[in-house]
């Protein structure tokens, strides 16, 4: 039986976990961790996650650190009947866990530090903002080649990889202003995930009574002034 607890904050890696446990229909508790007070830096938390960073689990005695590691021991040990899983062994788990890694090492990093460049940096570094920006959309028109073949990531069902991809792509408009009208099939599949009652549910977990609005007016704030800061990087 779970007995699981969710330390997160609702960023793009932390609902990737909020997502998949709505999805299951798993019971869970959820610890609030906002990261903006450090709290992810104390010593009981880093018992959690050594690296201090949301989110993560506990499931009893066991902990899970890890976004990506919290989908999979999830889809493991829960989703036995692979509502958002293939089968391991199947060629489309292989496909399923392909692209959770491209979300991982790819397109997670590489849209991080374009929001970090774009919106959160002490200095202005036009480099810095179109190097990340640049390689978002790449990472974006990957997976709209891959989605012109195929409805979903990993084939034809929807899974944690499309959870996974998901979560960083929905923000990519009102965070960076890249227009996913370019990348028609991503747009698409944007649109139909966010339509689900499990990721509309998720994606506000924990609930910090930010609507879209404010979160859209905290973008747009962030980008207004980083575009009054005088360009420190032209390299």
């Amino acid at each position: 039986m779970s007995n699981i607890t969710l330390y997160s904050w609702p960023t793009p890696n932390g609902i990737k976990a909020s997502i998949t446990l709505e999805e299951l229909g798993l019971p869970y508790k959820t610890v609030p961790i906002d990261i903006s007070t450090n709290i992810q830096k104390e010593d009981w938390f880093l018992k959690i996650n050594p690296n201090g960073r949301i989110p993560a689990i506990t499931d009893n005695s066991q902990r899970v650190f890890e976004s990506g590691s919290i989908m999979l021991y999830l889809a493991d040990k829960y989703d036995t009947d692979r509502k958002i899983s293939y089968a391991p062994g199947t060629p489309e788990h292989i496909e399923q866990l392909s692209w959770l890694m491209f979300q991982m090492g790819g397109l997670g990093p590489m849209q991080g530090q374009a929001n970090h460049f774009r919106l959160f940096a002490g200095v202005r570094s036009d480099y810095g903002i179109k190097r990340y920006i640049d390689e978002t959309k790449r990472l974006i028109s990957v997976l709209e080649s891959r989605l012109q073949e195929s409805p979903y990531l990993a084939g034809s069902k929807y899974t944690v990889a499309d959870i996974a991809n998901y979560s960083w792509v929905r923000s990519a408009p009102t965070a960076l202003e890249i227009d996913l009208a370019e990348f028609p099939a991503v747009e698409k599949w944007v649109n139909e995930i966010g339509k689900r009652d499990a990721v509309v549910k998720g994606a506000n977990i924990p609930d910090t009574g930010r609507t879209d609005a404010d979160r859209n007016e905290f973008f747009k704030n962030a980008r207004a002034k980083i575009d009054a800061m005088n360009n420190s990087d032209q390299h």
